[in-house]
């Protein structure tokens, strides 16, 4: 016994002081961003957020597209997940639900050259458009492409996420709707839009906040300032029209509208239980009638399409343009190494930050005897993964770029800062796989590895690798796909030097280069959905990213 509490006091120490550090480096990192943010705030005064005519014309086109954009997502996904939860079973719902996952591991640039592909001025519905003698063509550019384009990536996460909680309705009420007659309208006033409603508010949040956000559908597809979103005019204030106030003044104005959003969603109920089930296997019995499988499908095939064909664009425009000379430049195999050495190196920082922090976390919880300020410490290393999103990257990279600028040589430390905002924008997704499995793994083994004294690399080795190793791959394949397709960093510290896949694709599609774009832009997506994808088999519900 003696042996247990020693054997646990020498493993949890160290696990607490990792916490500890990694948390001090992200505190040292974001703080002096933020520092650097008041520092300049304060030299240069003379702007105001509040009197500033465009601070406030770009804090109305932020919320007003971000509102617009979520409702259009929201309500278009209802009736999508209502079809898909109706029709269990038909051929492709499998492919089509994956496919509807495709958004999210999708870097934003490849998704928006896509959606030009489909619906700008040469797209496949403008020529539709033509051919029925239609003059009015659909603008691609300004706020409708950018409400396009947030539906089509958050449509398919809503639909996710409310099929996940209509597919958990249990089958007596299914069953004691059709005993009663329910009609279509009746089943979903009584029975799904209950269900619905208590799910809706969060989902909302999280898009509002996705599109708030937002930037490199904006610099693409905004079309000119009066379709200006906050991150997007940091970035011009800095590297357009190099006017640091007006770029102080925008990050905290960008800081006070995230911290709102996210204070407005920490007041959204937790979605409760549906009640008491005996189990069994779901019958829909108000999916029988024809004209509810043809309205069904209709809505299916429509999603698939609104999905697919942007996508399917992509694939055929890459194969159109010509691969073998991109393979063989050398601005591209440069562009390509750096991606990947930035992609792996920020994937493997957040890795090791988020295990870092779950195992202090277990560490603090694990004594009998609570260490001084234990729950203080807990709760911020549990914050640490919701840093990022009340301190966007955008605000973090414009304090570094005002840091680094101030030390005369923002070219030569940019890609350690571009790693460094990259892994805390992958850290919410990697401690979203990593945390349960951790969890479920210190549950069952703890006890016994503490009994028989393993500690340290020794139980990492013999116990915590052989198990734990397939969420860690997961997380490491996920965040290297995100930041693989990042923009957002290397837009304000990209140079000659610093040339990304995606930074070098935005390039080539300003200088009318789009053959060289769609066919870079093939390359990066499948390497990004690959990397996606090598994690998912295998993966439990509670483990996987995408679980409901």
């Amino acid at each position: 016994m003696a042996l247990s509490r020693r054997s646990r006091s020498n493993d949890r120490l160290p696990a607490i002081a990792g916490g500890l550090f990694v948390f001090g480096l992200i505190a040292f990192f974001i703080g002096t961003a933020i520092v650097s943010l008041l520092s300049v705030g304060g030299e240069t005064s003379g702007l105001s957020i509040a009197g500033d005519p465009v601070v406030r014309r770009v804090l109305w086109f932020t919320l007003e597209q971000a509102l617009l954009s979520t409702l259009l997502s929201v309500v278009a996904a209802v009736p999508v997940a209502r079809a898909l939860a109706r029709q269990p079973q038909f051929f492709g719902r499998k492919f089509l639900i994956r496919l509807m996952a495709v958004p999210m591991g999708l870097p934003v640039l490849i998704g928006a050259l896509g959606i030009i592909g489909i619906w700008g001025r040469q797209g496949l519905v403008n020529d539709g458009l033509t051919a029925l003698g239609l003059s009015e063509r659909f603008s691609i550019y300004g706020l409708s492409g950018i409400l396009l384009a947030h539906v089509f990536f958050n449509m398919p996460l809503a639909a996710r996420l409310m099929l996940a909680g209509l597919e958990r309705i249990p089958a007596e009420y299914w069953r004691t709707s059709a005993s009663l007659g329910m009609g279509g309208f009746a089943v979903f006033r009584f029975i799904e839009w209950p269900v619905l409603w208590r799910i809706i508010p969060g989902i909302a949040g999280l898009i509002f906040m996705l599109c708030a956000t937002s930037f490199t559908l904006v610099l693409v597809l905004g079309g000119g300032p009066a379709a200006t979103t906050i991150e997007v005019a940091i970035y011009q204030a800095l590297r357009l029209d190099f006017e640091p106030a007006r770029a102080v003044s925008l990050a905290f104005l960008q800081i006070f509208v995230t911290a709102a959003i996210l204070g407005a969603m920490a007041l959204f109920p937790a979605p409760d239980d549906p009640g008491a089930t005996l189990g069994g296997a779901t019958r829909r019995f108000d999916a029988r009638a024809l004209s509810t499988r043809i309205g069904d499908g209709f809505l299916i095939v429509a999603a698939a399409l609104f999905l697919g064909l942007p996508l399917g664009q992509v694939l055929v425009a890459g194969l159109k343009s010509e691969l073998g000379r991109l393979l063989s430049d050398g601005a591209v195999l440069d562009a390509a190494a750096t991606s990947l050495a930035i992609g792996l190196s920020a994937a493997i920082v957040s890795v090791v930050v988020g295990i870092a922090a779950i195992r202090a976390q277990a560490a603090l919880g694990a004594g009998r005897r609570p260490l001084p300020l234990a729950g203080v410490i807990s709760a911020g290393l549990a914050a640490v993964s919701s840093l990022v999103l009340l301190v966007p990257t955008a605000v973090l990279g414009t304090g570094w770029f005002l840091v680094l600028r101030a030390q005369g040589d923002v070219a030569r430390f940019a890609p350690a800062v571009v790693v460094c905002i990259n892994a805390l924008m992958a850290l919410p997704f990697a401690m979203r796989v990593l945390s349960p499995a951790f969890e479920e793994h210190r549950r069952r083994t703890a006890r016994l590895a503490d009994s028989l004294g393993i500690i340290g690399l020794a139980r990492f080795r013999l116990i915590d690798w052989p198990v734990l190793h397939r969420p860690i791959l997961t997380a490491l394949s996920f965040a290297m796909a995100l930041s693989l397709g990042d923009l957002g960093a290397v837009a304000l510290f990209g140079s000659e030097n610093l040339v990304t896949l995606p930074w070098l694709i935005y390039s080539r599609m300003g200088a009318y280069r789009s053959q060289d774009a769609d066919g870079l832009a093939l390359i990066l997506g499948l390497v990004c959905l690959l990397l996606a994808l090598a994690g998912t088999p295998g993966l439990s519900k509670k483990e996987s990213p995408y679980a409901g």
